[in-house]
């Protein structure tokens, strides 16, 4: 399930379907509730109703299509064991903002799609966390998680985001014009292929050789009654066919529905006097990381913070050594090549984003109004990219 927390490249979201089965979780039942938002987003697409309807239905039938996605791999993830499961969500794990940013760079959106890496992070870092420990602070003094979740998950995450940023600096003093297309495109290449080794073995260091670092998450585990040296042990042991559908279904609708939403994202946003660099930065990453998001604050709020740790930590972490680089080397082949040049506004605010959320987490404790805080220098980050950028002024 996720691998059961143990990894860090690993969003640990399974948690909480194994403590709501054999309910069905609210999200769910308000997923299938939204789905009926897919076919008239297709309704409006073909019967030209206009570029703002499309844009908010397809919208909300990306969070339905989100959640089922989420939820198939977590189930699946149950059924399969943590090994199985581990790869299955290394795979899926951050589908929806892949397929989301494969659909935009296939538009030509390149800008977008580069500022939506800077987004993903600071969302993950503050917005993610920030709504954890607030919502999970509300009527606690303070709430505890074992430190050596966010040390491992933290440690790996700063120098996976790191490594995405040193194309940037290496532009910012090579002179005035900084790297020329062609060598910020190639070194940007050698990056994606560094970070992908560091990916695999990092799979190598959480499922084999140090597997007893994530032992918290297995203890996590054994409260709510399930043997992590018996993953199909649990109570609930979901049925493999049926979700192995709907996350292929899944899949295919959120790839027709990004397509529709990217097709008419930048004449919406301009219409509301939005840039191409804030309608990355922030709405991407809030439409791609809702489930994530969803799931991190509920467990904070059951006071289950290392697991709303790790899913910030980890989500980010997944984003940097795998949706990143395959973005990288797909680009070129899809005709838009892309770089991982960044502007200095976008260096500082993922580095002020890596920096602050280490700070916060890495005591093992959390209280509402360090979760406050965090929020607080989301907000302000985003309102810097809004104000550089608005066409409006």
């Amino acid at each position: 399930m996720e691998c059961l927390a143990m990894a860090p490249l690993v969003n640990n979201r399974s948690q909480w379907v194994t403590e709501s089965a054999p309910s069905m979780p609210a999200r769910l039942r308000i997923a299938i509730g939204l789905l009926v938002m897919l076919p008239v987003a297709a309704a409006a697409d073909r019967l030209h109703w206009g570029d703002g309807i499309v844009f908010v239905t397809s919208i909300l039938s990306i969070i339905p299509l989100a959640i089922l996605l989420s939820t198939a791999t977590e189930e699946l993830s149950i059924t399969l064991g943590p090994s199985i499961g581990a790869l299955l969500n290394a795979l899926f794990g951050n589908a929806t903002e892949l397929i989301i940013a494969l659909a935009a760079l296939k538009a030509g959106l390149v800008d977008i799609v580069k500022a939506s890496i800077t987004g993903t992070v600071m969302a993950n870092l503050l917005l993610a966390l920030g709504l954890s420990m607030l919502v999970g602070g509300i009527g606690r003094t303070e709430q505890r998680f074992q430190p050596v979740v966010a040390r491992v998950n933290g440690s790996a995450m700063t120098l996976a985001v790191l490594a995405i940023l040193i194309p940037s600096l290496r532009g910012m003093v090579a002179g005035d014009g900084g790297l020329d297309a062609g060598a910020a495109e190639s070194f940007s290449l050698f990056v994606a292929w560094v970070l992908l080794a560091v990916y695999a073995l990092t799979l190598l260091f959480s499922l084999k050789t140090h597997r007893t670092l994530y032992a918290v998450a297995e203890a996590d585990l054994l409260e709510d009654g399930a043997d992590p040296d018996h993953p199909g042990a649990s109570s609930h042991r979901p049925p493999l066919l049926p979700w192995v559908a709907v996350l292929l279904a899944a899949t295919v609708g959120l790839a027709y529905a990004s397509e529709l939403f990217v097709g008419v994202v930048e004449t919406v946003t301009e219409s509301l006097g939005l840039s191409a660099l804030f309608t990355g930065v922030i709405l991407l990453p809030l439409l791609g990381g809702a489930a994530e998001y969803l799931t991190a604050v509920s467990m904070a709020r059951k006071d289950k913070m290392d697991l709303a740790v790790s899913v910030a930590l980890g989500s980010t972490l997944l984003v940097g050594l795998l949706v990143v680089p395959v973005l990288l080397l797909v680009a070129p082949l899809l005709g838009h090549p892309l770089d991982l040049s960044f502007n200095v506004y976008e260096v500082v605010a993922v580095a002020t984003a890596v920096l602050v959320s280490n700070l916060v987490s890495l005591d093992g404790r959390s209280d509402w109004l360090e979760g406050v805080l965090l929020l607080a220098a989301y907000a302000i980050l985003a309102a810097g990219f809004f104000f550089q950028s608005s066409p409006l002024t």
